[in-house]
């Protein structure tokens, strides 16, 4: 007879033997956690291995993303499709094992996770996207949104300063599906936690506005079955099962050590530990009576064809409902999408406006917001400076089924929370604060690039040109930082055409996220009666040009480009032939057909100036090690906006004067 024990210990051999065989990772925790695991995924998690992205499933997050192997011999021994020889592969290149979960190359991982502490943001994420998505879709006896997410979290998660933001944030919303376990094992890298982490965390989370249950055995399930049991019943908090566990489990040398932590155990410590799991099985080796205990397909199966049954009867009694319902889950565009934008782009060029891009992208999103309700729009304290509201805003925090998240100032803790919702499912979420602090929350920006979610920034302030608040508010390295980060679309545009055109292609891009950076002051409207708008969607294309032969090279984004149009005209009136450039997005025109970018940055010409109010490092790729860069390389100062760009040489004469004197001068 087979013991709950027994079915732990499957994850502990193949945990220790896939590191052992690595010879890299992180055996700790997950010899550590291993009775927790059992008992959520034997007993209470519901999911189906066979279709690891079935909608009602509960989300499972790892947020101490490094005890990756405790969830990869989990998703093996329960049945997806992740063989031993993955297992072997753990850690290798090309493998679907690796070091940390990534949910882009694991059939059940719900989000990648690494970072500490940003799974646990991710997760706030989820709980608030399965209330939201129900509270719009559900009806009487039909809960066809109805889950809950489940995470695991260390000490290491806990001391981050994301928890607080995140944790703080799910009890005021009363998030009552989320269930937390923390694994208090009292051990990180440096030894024992004694000595740098003596928070009381019941106290903390209990003032968050959680349900917690202390001092659960997490090496005993029924400690475990019952805090769990307990925690189901609140459904107006979220829960923290704080279960005391020793890092290590098994090791007779190394348990409760910092020593297991991030090494393998060793051969002779793995036969030790093994003889004292009574699992002396050879590596890799798992009776198949305990395959058979943990195998959860037939189970899935069962749970995901009573759901569907449901769902068809729902979608007869509540047919319009169903459909929606459908295409959002689908991450399908409204049938009429393209049309709706490109009618609005039209009546923008017949009536245009001189106002900021901040309200421009607003005016944009009142036109979409009733087309999308899909859209999940949040900002970090700033709402009235963003503009990220509109006439149907209705915030969550006073209305399950709204559709705006009041963050509060939690820029890290957004950007991971709005992660969790895009990895959910249902909503396109969009987050924003001023473009100077992105710095808080750049590491969730990775983190949505490397998941390649659709998920939309919007910062705005986007330069000197917000004036008295001084160099603390004014961005200066900021937009270079964000255009260097792999698979992150950055869009600047110039005027009330390109931003909403920045937002159309935001919406449709399906394979990662976007930033939309935004001004503060007015910006003049471009004539669009010569420029053929299909270019703007390439990133970059030619505002303007004098006669042939072209002897200058102007380019330019957002705020600078009405400059530029005037830097454009004076030139041409000392006799130079100019071409100008708005370049909105310099990832999408680098992605262009070579005939086109030579069309737009003609070769043969090498006397190029780039004019943009922040750092000129990325821009010589454009014009080259002789062209002229004219921006902000030091940080700025306090005072009103025009007297910040005279003094920073964003004049017009400033900038012919050294375009004459370094291009044209020959002394």
């Amino acid at each position: 007879m087979l013991s709950r024990r027994d079915l732990a210990n499957a994850i502990r051999v193949l945990s220790i033997d896939s590191v052992e065989k690595a010879n890299s990772g992180h055996p700790g925790a997950p010899m550590g956690m291993a009775d927790i695991a059992e008992v959520l995924w034997r007993d209470f998690y519901r999911h189906n291995p066979n279709n690891p992205n079935w909608i009602n499933r509960d989300r499972f997050v790892l947020s101490n993303g490094h005890s990756s192997i405790l969830l990869y011999s989990i998703l093996h021994l329960t049945g997806y499709d992740l063989s031993i020889k993955d297992l072997k592969q753990f850690r290798q290149l090309n493998s679907k094992t690796p070091g940390h979960p990534e949910n882009i190359c694991t059939n059940g991982v719900d989000t990648t996770t690494g970072p500490l502490g940003q799974g646990l943001g991710a997760a706030v994420g989820m709980a608030i996207a399965e209330r939201t998505l129900g509270s719009i879709f559900n009806r009487l006896n039909y809960n066809i949104i109805d889950h809950y997410t489940w995470v695991f979290v260390g000490d290491g998660c806990l001391m981050e300063g994301i928890s607080h933001e995140v944790c703080s944030l799910a009890g005021t919303l009363g998030l009552g599906k989320l269930i937390v376990f923390y694994d208090k094992n009292n051990i990180s890298i440096d030894g024992n936690t004694k000595n740098w982490f003596t928070d009381n965390t019941e106290m903390r989370f209990q003032s968050y506005n959680w349900h917690v249950v202390n001092n659960v055995d997490g090496h005993n399930s029924e400690s475990i079955i019952q805090a769990i049991e307990e925690s189901k019943k609140i459904s107006n908090k979220p829960s923290l099962i704080i279960c005391h566990t020793i890092i290590g489990f098994g090791s007779p040398n190394k348990s409760g050590t910092c020593h297991v932590h991030g090494s393998p155990l060793g051969q002779s410590e793995v036969i030790l530990t093994k003889k004292q799991l009574n699992c002396n099985s050879a590596p890799f080796q798992i009776d198949k009576k305990i395959y058979d205990q943990w195998d959860a397909r037939k189970r899935g199966e069962r749970i995901e064809f009573e759901w569907n049954k449901k769902f068809i009867s729902y979608s007869k009694k509540y047919p319009k409902l169903a459909l929606e319902y459908q295409r959002r889950i689908h991450k399908l565009l409204p049938e009429n999408f393209s049309s709706e934008i490109d009618n609005f782009i039209n009546s923008i060029i017949n009536r245009p406006e001189n106002i900021a891009t901040r309200k421009s992208s607003q005016n944009t999103l009142e036109r979409l917001g009733s087309l999308l309700p899909e859209l999940m729009g949040g900002s970090a304290d700033l709402t009235p400076s963003n503009l990220t509201n509109w006439s149907g805003s209705q915030s969550i925090n006073k209305n399950f089924s709204g559709n705006y998240i009041h963050y509060g100032v939690r820029e890290f803790g957004m950007t991971a929370i709005a992660n969790g919702i895009a990895n959910h499912g249902g909503f396109i979420p969009y987050t924003s604060t001023f473009l100077m602090f992105v710095e808080y929350a750049k590491n969730a920006v990775r983190m949505a690039a490397l998941m390649k979610i659709r998920h939309i920034f919007i910062y705005t302030h986007d330069s000197i040109g917000l004036g008295e608040d001084g160099p603390t508010h004014q961005p200066i390295e900021q937009l270079a930082s964000l255009r260097l980060t792999p698979n992150l679309s950055v869009w600047r545009p110039c005027d009330s055409v390109e931003t909403v055109i920045a937002w159309k292609y935001a919406l449709e891009r399906e394979n990662g996220p976007t930033a939309l950076i935004l001004s503060r002051q007015n910006l003049k409207q471009l004539n669009y009666s010569n420029i053929n708008i299909k270019n703007i969607f390439r990133g970059g294309y030619i505002v303007k040009k004098s006669i042939d032969p072209i002897n200058i090279i102007l380019i330019s984004t957002g705020s600078e480009l009405e400059l530029s149009l005037k830097v454009f005209d004076k030139l041409e009136i000392l006799k130079y032939s100019v071409q100008l450039i708005s370049m909105p997005s310099c990832d999408v025109f680098d992605k262009q057909d070579v005939y086109y970018k030579d069309l737009v940055l003609p070769k043969i010409i090498k006397k190029r100036v780039v004019i943009e109010a922040g750092v000129t490092n990325g821009w010589y790729k454009y014009i080259g090690l002789n062209g002229i860069a004219i921006g902000v390389n030091n940080f700025g100062e306090s005072a009103p906006a025009e007297k910040l760009f005279l003094k920073f040489g964003f004049t017009v004469d400033s900038i012919v004067n050294k375009i004459q004197k370094l291009f044209f001068d020959k002394k």
